[in-house]
């Protein structure tokens, strides 16, 4: 018999599910989070749940908001159960259920609404997950786009903004007036620097609006970076259905993860902070060196396999990691030619690391797709893997394999696999990407053109060279062929 998940069946749930032991009603709000999705659940809510497991930082719940059509369809899910979240660790030895009741409330998806409840005093942090294309980044300087149209808006009418980051500064000024401390602005997104890019973002709205509001805000309002990681999948009826059939729990809005949680966090919170390194939050100096390592050697990694498991017919992850061709390339690529790119960290073994990577990217039970991974190829390549081929090219390192990942992410492009099976190219450049395809693999010349989305590297020599001596390889003898040549090489 299942039970719909709300907080009257806590009691009743078998003991083998984890459940709040602790008061919900005794906890109090100190955290408004902004992008209530799956990520979000299963790392920050987690750790907080944790926390709070231990009767610590009571004063610390989230609070839920957001402002785009998902946030309603997702705060309405968990308004009816309390906004309570069913997460499952799949762990292949083993599943395990654990009730998280860490998010106490989730104001109603209204800008107007977000504004208000960010003047309460006893909010001292603003959390986002808004997603790495969600901080208003021009893609040709790097700098603040005050020019995208939804922030053009938002400078017309500051009193009524729209966007996150229209909010967040109305609040910080409203605060500033009453004599309330700012909050601290932390970005949980994956992508480097994630602070940085948040003040960048926040300070470049105020100074479009007021010189002296942008240097108040730079001086006064804290935004650690840190590195998070937790392999979370989407939800649909099969998560759904694993927690009703597994558990006994009809949960609106499940989330399923892998069993690995990282989190890094430089340690600037001047308005205080929950006792998040009781649960294993690793607080640092500066985050930069472990966002280096996850971005060259996990990010990069699952682009590494992305698309010549796509080539060859995989849709799983782990079924791609299972085939001899993909994992040794894996692991020669990485340990060849981008764990020398990475610093070094005290303490910390990059090739345990990487083992651990390995093998977090070849459990079945996570049901990863390599679809996913192919996604948005411009934008997570210029991030991923073109910065360390140019690391190398600058200390006149070889890049036979990261050329070859960039032949292989070309040739995806074209639209079809190995077998001659459509691939649809999910990317907002797809149109580009494709001509370019086009010129490399149907033009025997060899004489093609480099889009601008590899930004120096599409006229840099070395990388020409061995990007066009790749391509060739895969065009004369297959991408398994080719895969063999570097990996026996």
């Amino acid at each position: 018999m299942t039970k719909k998940l709300d907080k009257t069946v806590l009691n009743s749930l078998p003991e083998t599910i984890s459940r709040p032991a602790y008061d919900g009603a005794a906890l109090s709000p100190g955290i408004m989070h902004i992008g209530v999705g799956n990520f979000h659940r299963a790392h920050q809510a987690i750790y907080l749940d944790r926390l709070f497991t231990l009767g610590e930082s009571h004063d610390w719940a989230i609070v839920g908001a957001g402002l785009k059509p998902y946030d309603t369809a997702m705060r309405e899910r968990l308004e009816t159960q309390d906004w309570l979240t069913t997460v499952v660790e799949l762990d292949p030895k083993g599943l395990s259920a654990r009730i998280c009741g860490s998010m106490i409330d989730f104001i109603d998806v209204d800008p107007a609404a977000l504004l208000r409840s960010l003047l309460e005093p006893g909010i001292r942090i603003v959390s986002m997950t808004i997603t790495e294309g969600g901080y208003y980044v021009d893609p040709n300087t790097g700098g603040f786009d005050a020019g995208h149209p939804e922030i053009q808006a938002d400078l017309k009418d500051p009193d009524h903004p729209r966007t996150v980051f229209g909010v967040l500064v109305a609040a910080l000024v409203k605060r500033k007036a009453a004599g309330t401390a700012p909050f601290t602005v932390m970005s949980c997104d994956n992508l480097p620097e994630n602070g940085h890019m948040a003040k960048q973002t926040v300070v470049g709205f105020a100074r479009a609006l007021s010189g002296e509001t942008a240097d108040w805000i730079a001086e006064n309002v804290a935004f650690p970076n840190g590195m998070v990681d937790c392999i979370t999948p989407a939800t649909g009826d099969r998560e759904r259905n694993l927690v009703r059939d597994t558990f006994g729990i009809e949960d609106a809005a499940p989330v399923v993860c892998e069993p690995f949680r990282q989190w890094v966090l430089e340690d600037d919170f001047p308005t205080g902070r929950p006792a998040l390194e009781k649960v294993g939050v690793e607080f640092v100096r500066d985050v930069a060196p472990y966002e280096l390592m996850k971005l060259r050697i996990l990010n990069g990694g699952h682009a590494a396999i992305a698309y010549a498991s796509a080539l060859l017919g995989h849709y799983f992850v782990h079924d791609a990691m299972a085939d001899p061709l993909i994992r040794d390339f894996l692991r020669k690529l990485e340990e060849d030619e981008v764990l020398p790119t990475v610093p070094e960290i005290p303490g910390v073994s990059f090739d345990k690391y990487l083992t651990t990577v390995m093998e977090r990217f070849s459990n079945p039970a996570v049901g990863d797709t390599i679809p996913r991974l192919c996604l948005d190829g411009s934008n997570r390549q210029p991030k991923f893997i073109l910065p360390t081929i140019q690391d190398r090219l600058d200390k006149g390192l070889p890049i036979e394999g990261l050329a070859l990942e960039t032949a292989l992410w070309c040739r995806y492009c074209l639209g079809t696999d190995e077998a001659g099976n459509a691939i649809r190219v999910e990317d907002d450049n797809a149109g580009k990407l494709k001509t370019w395809a086009e010129s490399v693999y149907g033009n025997s010349s060899g004489d093609y053109e480099m889009p601008d989305l590899l930004g120096n590297l599409a006229s840099e020599p070395d990388f020409l060279q061995a990007f066009g001596k790749a391509a060739q390889g895969i065009a004369a003898r297959g991408v398994a062929n080719a895969l063999r040549a570097y990996i026996g090489g």
